[in-house]
């Protein structure tokens, strides 16, 4: 039986998907250095990390602590996005995985990940910009590269219907 929710975040939109999980579902939302203090090696989670290079960060720490039950990855990409290659990178192999969008805010992100992602969201809406027409799931991109939020309880559905299906 799942104990937590156990999360990573790096500008607040994994952790306010991870806490409206816990609100839904009942189960306590503790960050990962939270975790490691509060539950004992093997405890039942959901890992909640956000993405950088199709890579939930965190993940493997989680997993090799704890009785990982579903990983879900937050990042910019819609909803079920590039699930193979972040598997692949998080070494979620055999764990239900899946990716909901999140937002972005520059101001909020430091050092490494701020001058990556200032060089990442410069060359997208470059190559976005130029295109003569664009799908709606480019335009979303678009407007959350300005700083914005894409999430909300519909993009959680997923993730709450496996919950209950598999309590």
């Amino acid at each position: 039986m799942t104990e937590a929710i156990v999360y990573t975040s790096g500008t607040g939109f994994t952790a306010e998907y991870a806490k409206m999980f816990g609100e839904e579902t009942g189960l306590r939302c503790l960050t990962l250095k939270e975790a490691k203090k509060e539950l004992a090696p093997g405890a039942e989670i959901i890992y909640f990390g956000w993405i950088m290079a199709d890579n939930v960060k965190g993940c493997k720490k989680a997993m090799k602590r704890y009785s990982v039950r579903a990983v879900v990855g937050v990042g910019l990409g819609p909803c079920g996005s590039r699930l193979e290659e972040v598997a692949a990178a998080s070494g979620t192999s055999g764990v239900p995985l899946f990716t909901l969008q999140g937002g972005f805010d520059l101001s909020k992100l430091h050092g490494v990940y701020k001058l990556m992602m200032k060089i990442f969201t410069g060359a997208v809406t470059k190559k976005l910009n130029a295109k003569p027409k664009r799908t709606p799931d480019e335009e979303k991109l678009l407007a959350l590269m300005r700083g914005g939020s894409a999430v909300s309880r519909d993009n959680l559905l997923p993730v709450l219907d496996f919950y209950k299906e598999t309590q």
